[in-house]
């Protein structure tokens, strides 16, 4: 199948772009909608708050793992059947879950739970890039985004009337059915992207080669550093803002909410200038303002807690501007680093590898340098967001792109 721009053949792709889009999804939905839970869960099983937290870890560890599995078998065997399997291993460990006896069957859980729905994400991302130019799959995931996005502002509140309703098990059995609804969709409409002669024989067998490959190509592995460090900028602020707004703040969590509400409008409306942007600029233009605004906000948010640590209003706008630029970064960087790399799904799952991998250490590392202010997640942020700067700087450089 050729690649396509998004105007073409407008209701497949729209159906296209809605898959990938659930998909993607089974991510922030089985992270956000549990949080809610946790002080249940902890009293269900007598555990620590340190054990329940260990239940995110393990899923972070299973995300990041099984992409490196999906990505090299879709390559090999198209994008369909692997991402089916996937969705059937998550429906099951959800299920799965709703019996756990204990916090360690918890964690086992989630960590299958992850195996499988991370399929969603590294195969979406290759779906797009099989189907679309580098330009259209900029607007792809633009589009994807604005979906994307409704999931960490909608989860919390859904996990938390069900936990209401119905207990913390039941959160689990709406993701299992969530699941069974995404295998459907899949199986009745999403069509096989990748054709019998562009698949890699031996995909998976050649994974380090490929990886090293994709490693030494500066160009690609600059926006892959790029994707991951602006995604990590995105998990330090989720993994600290409660903490901040709530803890140090006295914020109550209603008005939390709609400070965490107008930061996801304001990442969402990014995205839809971005959409109308690439209209009339490159990608890559549009990502360096992004960078450049990122960089900046993370700097006077830095800023603001050193000055004025007591005053949270600083604060909120640097960080609507950090959020908000993510919406310029994130689909370019991604679209430019999967257009770069042959085969996609493994370019993917490095990708993804490399963002919940910083990720995981940006949360690892708030949690470890909290000291009950707002320090530690404005030093995380502030970081990530100059280093994707000098990512762009040192590695993506003009001349011609070398594509694998």
């Amino acid at each position: 199948m050729s690649q396509i721009a998004l105007s073409q053949n407008l209701p497949s792709d729209r159906r296209l772009l809605l898959i990938a889009s659930v998909v993607m999804a089974f991510a922030p939905l089985s992270i956000d909608m549990y949080l809610p839970a946790f002080p249940a869960i902890q009293a269900d099983f007598g555990a620590s708050s340190g054990e329940v937290q260990f239940t995110l870890a393990t899923f972070l560890v299973g995300m990041a793992v099984g992409q490196l599995v999906y990505g090299p078998i879709s390559d090999r065997y198209g994008r369909r059947r692997p991402l089916m399997v996937g969705i059937a291993v998550y429906v099951m460990a959800s299920a799965g879950i709703t019996l756990a006896p204990d916090v360690a069957s918890l964690a086992l859980g989630r960590l299958l739970q992850a195996m499988g729905g991370c399929a969603g994400v590294v195969i979406a991302r290759a779906v797009i890039t099989d189907r679309f130019e580098e330009k259209a799959a900029a607007r792809a995931f633009s589009i994807i985004m604005l979906v994307m996005n409704l999931a960490p502002v909608l989860a919390p509140t859904i996990g938390g009337q069900i936990l209401v309703l119905a207990g913390w098990r039941a959160i689990f059995g709406v993701l299992a059915l969530f699941g069974v609804l995404c295998f459907g969709l899949v199986l009745k409409v999403l069509p096989e992207t990748l054709p019998q002669e562009r698949r890699a024989s031996r995909a998976f067998m050649n994974l380090g080669g490929t990886i090293v490959a994709l490693v030494r190509n500066r160009q690609f592995l600059g926006y892959a550093l790029i994707t991951s460090l602006s995604f990590s900028g995105m998990f330090a602020y989720i993994a600290g803002s409660p903490f901040v707004f709530i803890g140090f703040f006295g914020m109550s969590p209603q008005d939390y909410g709609l400070l965490f509400g107008m930061n996801a409008v304001g990442l969402i409306l990014a995205a839809q200038a971005n959409i109308h942007l690439l209209k009339v600029c490159s990608g890559r233009t549009i990502l360096a303002l992004g960078l450049v605004l990122n960089s900046v906000a993370g700097i006077v948010l830095l800023g603001a807690a050193l000055v004025q640590p007591s005053e949270p209003l600083p604060l909120i706008g640097a960080l609507f501007v950090v959020v908000a630029s993510l919406g310029l970064i994130g689909p370019n960087a991604t679209a430019a680093a999967m257009s770069l790399a042959r085969p996609r799904g493994t370019a993917s799952a490095l990708i993804g590898v490399m963002q919940f991998g910083v990720g995981g250490i940006a949360g690892a590392v708030i949690g470890m340098l909290g000291n009950g202010t707002a320090l530690p997640m404005t030093v995380a942020i502030a970081g990530l967001s100059v280093a994707g700067f000098a990512a762009l700087l040192l590695t993506v450089r003009p001349g011609p792109r070398k594509t694998l």
